[in-house]
């Protein structure tokens, strides 16, 4: 019930729940002869969602997060005892499906398998579970097995952990799986974005980390265009990942799971 309640107090959170609530609440002022409020707090609503809806904003504050962790080429990137995928990227088999969903974060388990490889590491940590509302699906790092297996990634040289639900348990379950086999060093596979509270969170349990970061969304370099400031369901998307991402890792500062 708490990771529920977490999970939906981060979606009111964020720009579409927060910018719903005044819209709301501005109808509501309305309705209650504050004509001025209720417009003032409805226009506000509404040009909230607009901002966080734009493709130039959302690739913003993507960039904020994603520059602080620049592409490295594989052959630059040390070994270490293991590379550690987190989840994210793979939904697993569930009705009417034959195989895993991919989506965009997908990147991540390719990227693993290049290291792999190119001899980065012996072995692949896959970490990834079942969220409570989804039990009709098989544990994440199942439906990533069986693409990193399509990959050519031989099975006896991976690892899964397939209960954690959230990056801080990827971390708790994933000290256990190493500590176990007397190992302290991986490379930690994610995406951009993600990486900053992720090496927080690893680091804080004890787990040292080599950066190989993968999945950038956010491109520079193009010149801005009339559709770049009209806003788009996808645009928002991404700008509400972002700002869950820092919302995550303060959260996760304030709670003692990241240094």
């Amino acid at each position: 019930m708490e990771y529920l309640i977490h999970k939906l107090l981060t979606q009111m959170a964020m720009p579409l729940g927060t910018g719903g609530i005044l819209i709301l609440v501005g109808i509501l002022a309305s309705a209650l002869r504050q004509r001025v409020l209720g417009a003032g707090l409805s226009l506000g609503g509404l040009l909230w969602i607009w901002l966080w809806a734009t493709p130039v904003v959302s690739d913003w504050i993507r960039l904020s997060l994603e520059r602080q962790y620049e592409p490295i080429a594989i052959d630059a990137l040390s070994n270490a005892d293991a590379i550690l995928v987190l989840g994210g990227g793979v939904e697993g088999v569930a009705a009417p499906r034959l195989s895993p969903d991919l989506n965009a974060a997908a990147d991540r388990i390719w990227h693993a398998a290049r290291l792999f490889h190119q001899g980065k590491a012996p072995i692949v940590i896959l970490t990834g579970g079942r969220l409570p509302w989804h039990t009709n699906r098989d544990p994440e790092a199942d439906g990533m097995l069986r693409f990193l297996s399509d990959l050519g990634v031989p099975e006896d040289r991976v690892l899964l952990e397939g209960r954690s639900r959230n990056t801080y348990e990827n971390a708790r379950e994933t000290r256990r799986l190493l500590a176990d086999r007397g190992m302290d060093q991986v490379l930690l596979v994610t995406s951009a974005f993600h990486m900053r509270r992720a090496q927080a969170t690893f680091r804080a349990v004890g787990i040292q980390t080599i950066p190989a970061a993968t999945d950038y969304e956010a491109l520079t370099g193009g010149e801005l265009t009339l559709l770049d400031f009209l806003p788009g369901a996808e645009a928002l998307k991404k700008s509400s990942v972002t700002l869950k991402e820092y919302l995550g890792l303060w959260v996760y500062r304030w709670r003692g799971w990241a240094d």
